[in-house]
């Protein structure tokens, strides 16, 4: 094992924010040992946990994204992803802590991109301020867990209004002990039962919300996707497209 090396400490309202360093990883932390993001030093694209692997397959759900939005950046690897592997113009990220970007940017490797804006607020409160998206990724997660945005009705919903048209909705959720997403019952009856899961091994279940029920998952364009896309990332999405299921 790597001994692990303190490189920042930063305390905010919210609590405090670490980052670490562990071989050739750095680690975002929130509160009390709560890994926030793990970020491989030399690659800060590279998505190292299955969660965020299925978010970026949640974006390849979209045939040409043009713009996305991001409610929380933790270290940013999923955004850098982004920016690297898809037909991005405009990328607009809301962060909740102000010390959240800067280490991002100062020691997990979170690139001055000119087509990244990031915002600092409640993403509960700036939602209404933001431009329609392609794309909307909500991560919204503390020392506690899940944010309260992830189980409030009219936020989510306001999430998929926000949509372009042939837009996607993608949520990570907890997961319960039966492996439902946490509010399942909520989000079946938001969502009419209409989107799409893909559990990970981390414990989470991530969500695939189209914008309207006219709208369908197109598997196999899914698939072909992501096979073309593998060389590039340095991992297959296979797996992940294997677990991928109907809203339970």
């Amino acid at each position: 094992m790597s001994e692990e090396r303190l490189l920042a400490e930063v305390h905010d309202d919210f609590g405090v924010i670490r980052v670490y360093e562990v071989g050739p990883y750095r680690i975002l932390e929130f509160g009390d040992a709560v890994e926030q993001s793990c970020v491989f030093t030399s690659d800060p694209a590279w998505l190292e946990y299955d969660y965020t692997r299925a978010m970026l397959m949640g974006a390849l759900c979209h045939e040409a994204p043009e713009n996305a939005l991001f409610l929380g950046l933790g270290a940013g690897t999923l955004t850098q992803a982004c920016l690297k592997f898809l037909p991005l113009e405009d990328v607009e990220v809301i962060e909740l802590r102000p010390d959240v970007p800067r280490l991002a940017m100062e020691y997990l490797g979170l690139t001055d991109d000119p087509r990244l804006f990031v915002r600092i607020g409640d993403a509960l409160e700036l939602l209404d301020s933001t431009e329609p998206a392609d794309l909307i990724f909500v991560d919204l997660y503390t020392d506690q867990g899940p944010g309260v945005g992830h189980l409030a009705w009219n936020f989510l919903g306001a999430c998929q209004k926000r949509l372009s048209p042939g837009g996607w909705l993608v949520i990570n959720q907890w997961a319960t002990d039966d492996g439902k997403p946490l509010g399942a019952a909520l989000l079946r009856g938001l969502f009419h039962r209409h989107y799409w899961e893909c559990p990970v091994k981390e414990g989470n279940v991530v969500i695939f919300v189209p914008a309207g029920l006219d709208q369908e998952l197109d598997r196999e364009a899914l698939r072909s996707r992501a096979e073309a896309l593998a060389p590039s990332l340095g991992y297959s999405l296979q797996s992940l497209l294997d677990v991928l299921r109907p809203a339970s």
